[in-house]
């Protein structure tokens, strides 16, 4: 069901309004114009550039700007337009939006046939802080790794710095090892520690992860404090919580990352097809897709860029055909195919098809390096993923 010609349009040209501009987004983006290319579509973002968000780890190697691309440029590229505003999504203003087809941007008055939802949600340490000892993920949103962490080393009065990493998921894993391998390159005697809430590393995924990654550790002379929890950065220690005890307690520490994970607000549920439901009644015009979406299907509700892109590709494809004769809706049945961490620039591990195929090293970085290609090439309008 998800290849077209799916149905005979109803109306000449749709206006589409897409609310975030991150991969969900620009995947339902992409995909309308692939397959209706006079729709029209208005996408609203606050901010002025798509942020690939889950490359950013990697800015220890490359600049930020790699990772920057401005909405200018997709306006350019696919004609069309974007608002800098936000949206104000609760219940009743959801009832308005279906019943009016109407938005108010900026003042401005802006109809549409179909609105689609995919404006993410907050990381946990997500607001901006101005403390020189503690970083989190929206820091490195704003400046890239190697510039904070060059500037953290060069006003830093210690002889032997310590660096502690709070958060043992994907994101505090993948800059834990990249950090190893910036001090290492630039041959910094600080020293490293992880700090996780959990028993081990990664738990979300299968227990070889775990396993691989905190022998990478052990080798690298990483520090590892488990089923420890973060209470708070302090001038020169952190001060940290047994999770069995309860006792506190604390350790030299100059710097503090933290990565605690996403934190789902405003999450909308969606039917099958991926119209969001309001007391249980799906709105026919209203979609939504990505991290701010769950979706009551069988499909994947992971919070990963490779569901987001899934999602948006769906939702596209269901408001043509919701658009058009006879109407029938595609349901979202995906399920992810696997799903690589990246260990610096020359390691990796994941899993491939299925979860207990475990993959490491340089395969694990191929088939991550494919994958973040694969979406590079959606951007620039060429769509190699199969469903």
């Amino acid at each position: 069901m998800a290849f077209l010609p799916f149905n005979i349009t109803r109306q000449k040209r749709l206006k589409v309004v897409i609310a975030g501009g991150g991969y969900a987004g620009l995947a339902a983006l992409t995909n309308l114009l692939q397959f209706a290319p006079d729709t029209e579509i208005i996408l609203v973002d606050p901010k002025t550039q798509h942020l690939k968000i889950t490359h950013l780890h990697e800015t220890f190697r490359y600049p930020l700007t790699d990772l920057l691309v401005p909405f200018i440029d997709i306006e350019s590229r696919y004609g069309c337009r974007h608002i800098a505003a936000s949206l104000s999504f609760d219940a009743d203003a959801l009832q308005t939006y279906q019943t009016k087809r109407q938005l108010v941007l900026n003042g401005e008055a802006v109809d549409f046939d179909y609105l689609i939802i995919a404006t993410g949600c907050q990381n946990q340490e997500s607001s901006h802080n101005d403390r020189e000892n503690l970083l989190n993920l929206h820091d490195f949103m704003v400046t890239g790794g190697a510039e904070l962490l060059t500037a953290f080393l060069n006003r830093s009065e210690a002889p032997r710095p310590v660096i502690s990493v709070v958060g043992g998921g994907a994101t505090g894993i993948q800059f834990l090892f990249e950090i190893k391998q910036f001090l290492d390159h630039i041959r910094s005697k600080a020293d490293l520690r992880l700090i996780h809430s959990g028993e081990h590393v990664l738990e979300q995924f299968p227990a070889g992860f775990a396993k691989y990654v905190e022998s990478r550790m052990r080798d690298l002379n990483i520090a590892f404090y488990p089923e420890t929890y973060y209470c708070e950065q302090q001038v020169g220690k952190i001060v940290l919580k047994e999770k069995v005890t309860g006792k506190q307690f604390d350790l030299p520490s100059d710097l503090s990352l933290l990565f605690l994970g996403k934190k789902q607000q405003n999450t909308f549920t969606a039917n099958a097809f991926g119209q969001v439901l309001a007391d249980q009644k799906p709105l026919p015009n209203i979609f939504v897709a990505g991290d701010c979406s769950y979706y009551q299907s069988l499909g994947s509700n992971t919070l990963t860029a490779q569901s987001a892109v899934r999602k948006g590709k769906l939702v596209a494809r269901n408001v043509l055909r919701h658009a058009g004769f006879p109407g029938l809706l595609e349901p979202y049945l995906h399920h992810e195919l696997g799903y690589v961490v990246s260990l610096g620039a020359s390691d990796a591990v994941g899993w491939l098809v299925a979860e207990g195929n475990l993959i490491t090293g340089m395969p694990a970085l191929a088939i991550k390096e494919i994958v973040e290609a694969q979406y590079d090439l959606l951007l620039a309008g060429i769509d190699t993923y199969l469903v």
